[in-house]
């Protein structure tokens, strides 16, 4: 009896540790203002230091001085030895005009983007299986003395 017992307890521990090495678990990255936030923020009339102010410092600015605004946020869901999947993905885009005044707000979403393929060009540099020391004795020859002189 004492045997049964044993191994009953021995299969629901395992069991139990296999279901939870199964269990998906979530990652979140990033930080996207609640609609209530962003309804703070008025259009034509909020500046680059009040959006700040109200919503917090963007995870992402424009490229130049006068770029948006970009609030990301992203969860990935893994699931066992399964690669990593992103579920949801979620940008808030604040554009601002030229005198640095909000003109637009826009909340995208995973659905509204779009893969992009980044392109690997490698540059060649010019030496083709050539070392170190090969370059140090090929140059013996090239060496002038007279030059150190002058």
């Amino acid at each position: 009896m004492e045997v049964y017992r044993k191994s009953i307890k021995a299969a629901v521990l395992s069991l139990c540790i296999f279901s939870a090495a199964c269990t998906a678990q979530f990652r979140n990255h990033g930080y996207v203002p609640s609609e209530d936030e962003l309804s703070e923020v008025i259009v034509g009339v909020d500046t680059r230091d009040t959006v700040a102010e109200t919503i917090g410092t963007p995870t992402a600015g424009g490229v130049l001085d006068e770029g948006g605004y970009y609030y990301v946020r992203s969860r990935v869901k893994t699931f066992g030895p399964f690669r990593p999947e992103e579920v949801d993905r979620q940008l808030v885009a604040v554009t601002f005009d030229n005198n640095g005044v909000v003109a637009n707000i826009e909340r995208f979403g995973l659905e509204d983007g779009r893969v992009v393929r980044i392109s690997r060009r490698v540059t060649d540099n010019g030496f083709t299986n050539v070392s170190l020391l090969r370059q140090l004795l090929g140059n013996i020859g090239n060496f002038n003395p007279g030059s150190l002189l002058q």
